[in-house]
């Protein structure tokens, strides 16, 4: 190609395929983004419940220990 019709081409006006396809490319990117969120934010619920129940494990352990 060469440099008038690369010039060309980069000022014209969009087909609208070219303006669908540019989108449905940033819409997949922003699913993929939203499932690394949402598998993030699912990793984070599991950590937390495995946390909880853990530290309440240790203070029940801790809580029988001194009482005897």
């Amino acid at each position: 190609m060469n440099l008038y019709n690369w010039i060309k081409e980069l000022l014209s006006m969009p087909t609208p395929i070219q303006v669908a396809a540019r989108q449905l490319a940033t819409a997949e990117l922003e699913l993929l983004r939203s499932e690394t969120g949402v598998e993030y934010a699912s990793s984070m619920v599991t950590f937390n419940k495995n946390q909880i129940k853990r530290l309440r494990a240790y203070i029940s352990t801790k809580t029988v220990e001194v009482s005897e």
